[in-house]
């Protein structure tokens, strides 16, 4: 015990060896935190994500939504808008298109009325060479069914017209999806239909 009680009696005179001895103690703590620190991080990382805690914004991989790639980059003919809104895109062909969502997702969707239980949409297509003066109510129907279990059928609207400029004349219909969940949708105006699916969230 000779060693340690001169190691002390060093430490007390303010000795450079007892100096040093503690800062080679305090960096290899400084070490085993940053180990530690290390191991909790890549265990918290590889965790399974418990149920219930997934992103509420991921459409389920069962749900195949319609996604951007699939549209070849459709771009509405002159005078409409080459680029679709932010958080949008164009899906369709000059005869028949519309506006959906990047995410695939529409959420917050609101009752019709109070006491509808419902969820309202407006679905918006174009066509070239529309024209709502020679036909100010389209034959334009909505159809859809829910992929992912089963559901009552949507129900849509008799067709009206739109415009967001005089020369940018378009369709537009109301849905109501009874439930929430993975939809496929088909609009049909005269020979040519649009099927399209969508994550209906709350």
């Amino acid at each position: 015990m000779a060693w340690l009680q001169q190691h002390v009696e060093l430490c007390r005179n303010g000795s450079e060896s007892c100096k040093m001895t503690k800062g080679v103690r305090e960096e290899s703590m400084l070490l085993r935190l940053l180990s530690l620190v290390f191991l909790l991080s890549s265990s918290q990382a590889s965790l399974p994500q418990r149920p219930g805690t997934s992103d509420p914004d991921r459409v389920p991989e069962s749900c195949p939504v319609t996604k951007p790639y699939q549209t070849s980059l459709f771009v509405p003919p002159l005078p409409y808008p080459a680029k679709a809104p932010t958080g949008a895109f164009w899906f369709g062909t000059d005869r028949l298109w519309t506006q959906l969502p990047v995410t695939g997702t529409w959420r917050g969707l609101p009752h019709y009325t109070p006491n509808d239980p419902t969820f309202r949409k407006k679905l918006f297509f174009g066509r070239q060479g529309y024209d709502w003066h020679t036909e100010p109510e389209p034959r334009l129907t909505g159809t859809g069914k829910r992929l992912d279990s089963p559901a009552p059928p949507l129900l849509s609207d008799q067709a009206n017209n739109g415009w967001v400029k005089p020369e940018q004349q378009f369709m537009v219909t109301g849905i109501n999806f009874p439930t929430l969940g993975c939809w496929e949708i088909t609009g049909r105006y005269q020979d040519d239909k649009l099927t399209f699916v969508v994550w209906v969230a709350k």
